[in-house]
């Protein structure tokens, strides 16, 4: 029997250069990809550090019984009283010996720190052990049931005590936090999943101003963050601040009066110098990144001012145009009077995400915890967009809360 070998050719053909330019065309088309939505959230969780934070602090202030390191205002009163800021002095120079020095005293919260819920009796250990748990309880929340993937958080010790409120979540996000001489700072936590490349974050100095500029040694207030977001096709900057507290309302309240930015108040002054810094770096960031998020604890209720009919003349003490950063003089101060139309002043714009939600047992401040979109990102977002405020989780009779704010998020589309 012989064996027969064959050879194959493959067989040439062809096709239309119409049919060509057809399925070329369609190989090009890229596929329609489904809106993303991220979670954002901020959260201001009230003098949060490590336990050995808190047994620290709570070995000097037993030694000092506990005092009050800032002079405190009796309800209605424009200013503390010479007693109290007498009491205040000597506590504060008892504390810091005890503490070390100024340096180790300013990165210790101030003995009323965790004073306000049921301390008749000296706290213990258990007792802020209880608010780390509602913390990391607070967050897992957030991220698990409401799928926040970005978190400003204020009033934090560092980044090392975030990635312990993650929990389990911890693996996932990556974690920053802007360094300073103070206790409170600011800090990011992000899932890093969602950049193309690791998310950038860098640190805003020119928001801490002095207390007083006049002396040296006076502390600073708390510095911004941002962090850059680099998501498929485009680039998102979220700029975290806690600004200056104590001149939050242009509405009298029982107990908070009405003060403008350029009020004599102390505090008014100090946030009265955050404005122009605010307003640089709301323009250096949208120069790099126009689509980007302005969120945190501003300590003032913004949403008063953008209800307030307000004329442009109005806005600065000497009716000069709100367009642009101000001038500021020799301290660093500027004319501004109102500060949500100096920021939306035209040459940038921003819009408030409005409040439309709040959980029934969500406690504490109001109105001080925005969350404010650029003008191209808000273009982005459905008609009708809202944010909410959830509770922070505390059991009965959790002797120091788990926060005085409650979170507040957003759902943002792409």
């Amino acid at each position: 029997m012989s064996t027969s070998k064959f050879s194959f050719r493959p067989l040439s053909f062809a096709l239309p250069a119409a049919i060509l330019a057809t399925l070329a065309g369609c190989a090009a088309q890229p596929v329609p990809q489904p809106p993303t939505q991220i979670g954002v959230a901020s959260f201001n969780m009230a003098w949060a550090g490590s336990q050995q934070d808190f047994d620290r602090h709570a070995a000097v202030c037993q030694a000092v019984s506990w005092c009050d390191t800032r002079p405190r205002r009796e309800r209605g009163q424009a200013s503390a009283s010479e007693e109290a800021v007498r009491a205040a002095k000597q506590c504060a120079a008892d504390t810091e010996r005890l503490a070390g020095g100024p340096a180790q005293l300013a990165m210790m919260p101030p003995c009323s720190a965790y004073q306000g819920r049921g301390a008749s009796a000296p706290l213990a250990s258990s007792d802020y052990a209880a608010k780390l748990a509602g913390l990391q309880a607070t967050i897992n929340n957030l991220i698990a049931t409401q799928q926040v993937r970005v978190i400003a958080f204020q009033e934090v010790r560092s980044a090392e005590v975030i990635k312990q409120l993650l929990g389990r979540h911890a693996g996932r996000f990556s974690v920053c936090d802007a360094p300073h001489e103070g206790f409170q700072t600011v800090a990011f936590a992000w899932d890093r999943s969602l950049g193309q490349e690791p998310g950038r974050c860098s640190v805003e100095t020119g928001l801490a101003v002095s207390d007083n500029p006049a002396d040296p040694e006076a502390r600073k207030v708390r510095p911004g963050l941002a962090l850059e977001l680099q998501l498929p096709g485009r680039r998102i900057s979220f700029l975290n601040v806690h600004l200056k507290s104590s001149c939050a309302n242009i509405v009298p309240t029982p107990i908070y009066q009405a003060r403008l930015l350029d009020d004599r108040a102390g505090a008014c002054q100090v946030l009265n110098r955050q404005v122009a810094p605010l307003e640089r770096w709301l323009d250096k960031v949208a120069q790099r990144s126009p689509e980007f998020v302005l969120l945190g604890d501003f300590n003032r209720r913004i949403d008063e001012e953008a209800a307030a009919a307000i004329r442009p003349d109005q806005v600065r003490a000497d009716g000069s145009n709100p367009a642009g950063v101000p001038k500021q003089d020799a301290d660093g101060k500027v004319a501004t009077r109102y500060l949500w139309q100096e920021l939306n002043d035209g040459t940038r714009s921003l819009k408030q995400v409005p409040l439309t939600g709040v959980d029934a047992n969500c406690r504490g401040f109001s109105g001080l915890d925005h969350i404010v979109l650029s003008g191209p990102l808000a273009a982005l977002q459905p008609e009708g967009l809202g944010s909410r405020k959830t509770a922070v989780v505390q059991t009965p009779g959790q002797r120091i809360e788990t926060s005085d704010h409650c979170p507040r998020s957003v759902n943002l589309v792409f």
